[in-house]
Order: structure tokens, then sequence, then C-alpha cells
């Protein structure tokens, strides 16, 4: 028995009559954050350039839509919009948890860097 997949993407308010259309609707959409990224990333706005719990505006901006991305790219391609909720909750809260663990891990060992070349004290040669 075939399995009928959802033709809707964002909670249902955007549906579409066939797969063509979604795939090219999850195209454009994905398309959309990417340039907003590289625009971001090309002009820098000055008023996103302040600190944020340790890091730039900026930076937070990326990490956040990256996650956006890479969330939709698994709940739509990967069909976890169809799994059952215990399998969902588990993949989706594990790489929550190892996202939060890797920027926590970057902020630590760029403050470590920076203040080791901020010292002029280097003990290792990196």
């Amino acid at each position: 028995m075939a399995h009928e997949h959802k033709l809707e993407i964002f909670r249902g308010a955007l549906k579409f009559k066939s797969n063509i259309q979604k795939i090219w609707g999850v195209l454009i959409f994905l398309s959309i954050i990417t340039a907003i990224e590289v625009i971001l990333g090309i002009y820098k706005p000055e008023f996103l350039m302040g600190y944020v719990l340790g890091m730039k505006a900026l930076n937070w901006i990326f990490i956040i839509l990256t996650i956006v991305k890479a969330y939709y790219i698994a709940w739509d391609f990967m069909h976890l919009r169809d799994e059952l909720p215990g399998l969902r909750r588990a993949i989706v809260w594990t790489g929550v948890f190892l996202i939060c663990y890797l920027v926590f891990i970057l902020l630590q060992e760029g403050g470590y860097v920076h203040d080791v070349y901020s010292s002029g004290f280097i003990t290792h040669d990196f």
C-alpha cells in the first residue's frame, strides 16, 4: 500500500496540488533564506554588529537561519513530518542539544584563542 505524503508546508498554510509544485515551493523558501544570509554577509549592517551574549548579533542571525534551514530540510525531505511524535522529538531534540553544545564550545574556544593572541603570549603555534 502506497503512503501519501502531505502536500503542504508551514503547518498547512501553503498547500500544493502535486509533489512537483511542493518541491518548487520548498526550493523557493530555502532560496529566500539563503539569499537573506548572503545579503547580510555581503553588506554586514552596522546595527547588527553589536554584541549579544558574547557574539555579534549578525552571527546569531546566521546561526538561527542555518538551523531553520537544517530543520526544514529534515522535516520535509527526510519526511520527519510523517513519523511518530516520539521519533520526531528524539531526532529534533538531539539535534538541538548538539547544536547548543557546539555553539558553547565555539564560544569558549574562540574566547581562549582571542585571549592568547591579544595578550601576545603564544605557547602553541596554531
